[in-house]
């Protein structure tokens, strides 16, 4: 089986394996490129994908449901949300910024008026360029629905290890698909990973996804992602979903935070995979 294996993020339901490969496999060989070293084989490459758990069975839509402010919902939601909108306008009104969004959550009318100043701020920024509040609304809800269905959890996780073999060295992980390669790790320290590689990362993301991690955090440190022996974590300057940029604080020294520029695209996986410095981390666990 493959010798690196690649961990999408969210917004890739409607894509399939092999489409997620044909896009992943050759940024990841010209990161290791351009980090100069010999990139891996095609076959040594492959990718771990779950997006389908989040359509119905046998279903492929085309186009999201038409969500709008009054769909975002309270709690992780809205937190999440809040974080983004915090990140990339910290210098938004007084109210906004020591309340924020969560703190309407009792009034479904104020929710959604703070919900809807968010949409129109994120939807209009350099981060997240033109998307739509539907694509937006994708994003928290396949977050939330990660964290908070234990069924969806244990098959995306199902995913990841399914793909790794006794010749698998080096995971990279990108967003969402961080989480649950850590996650996987952590609850499989038989697996024979000694590399991890995170992208575009929210592991480190208090209340929201850091406090929810299985297994759970203790006095503020989370638990080592079992086999691995070098976890490089690589960030965007401008990316507001690595959230917070570094995760040594809260998984232990032996994290080696980095940061990178992807250009406008600062989530991008295919910028991110074709970074020389994600490349250089990869070519040290092949080796």
């Amino acid at each position: 089986m493959a010798r690196v294996v690649v961990v999408h993020g969210i917004g890739q339901e409607f894509l399939g394996p092999e489409q997620l490969r044909s896009a992943a496999v050759p940024a990841l060989r010209d990161g290791v490129l351009l980090a100069r070293h010999e990139p891996p084989p095609p076959e040594d490459v492959d990718c771990a994908f779950y997006g389908d758990l989040y359509t119905e069975p046998g279903s492929r839509s085309a186009d999201v449901p038409p969500w709008d402010e009054f769909d975002v919902e309270e709690g992780l939601e809205a937190e999440l949300l809040d974080a983004w909108w915090a990140a990339a306008d910290p210098e938004r009104g007084e109210e906004e910024g020591t309340r924020g969004i969560a703190g309407y959550a009792g009034s479904r009318a104020l929710l959604s008026e703070r919900v809807r100043s968010a949409l129109d701020a994120l939807a209009g920024t350099r981060y997240f360029g033109k998307v739509s509040d539907r694509l937006l609304i994708l994003a928290l809800k396949q977050v939330r629905r990660y964290l908070t269905e234990p069924d969806l959890r244990a098959a995306a996780q199902e995913r990841v290890a399914a793909r790794i073999g006794p010749d698998t060295r080096v995971v990279v992980a990108h967003s969402l698909g961080s989480v649950v390669a850590y996650e996987t790790l952590c609850a499989r320290p038989d697996l024979p990973v000694t590399d991890l590689v995170t992208i575009g990362s929210p592991l480190g993301l208090r209340r929201i996804v850091f406090d929810r991690l299985a297994p759970a955090p203790a006095d503020g440190r989370a638990a080592w992602p079992g086999p691995v022996v070098r976890w490089t974590n690589l960030a965007d300057h401008g990316d507001i979903v690595a959230l917070p940029a570094q995760l040594a604080p809260r998984f232990g020294d032996a994290v080696a935070d980095d940061r990178i520029d992807n250009g406008a695209r600062m989530h991008d996986l295919s910028r991110y995979l074709s970074a020389p410095k994600t490349g250089a981390a990869v070519a040290r666990g092949l080796r």
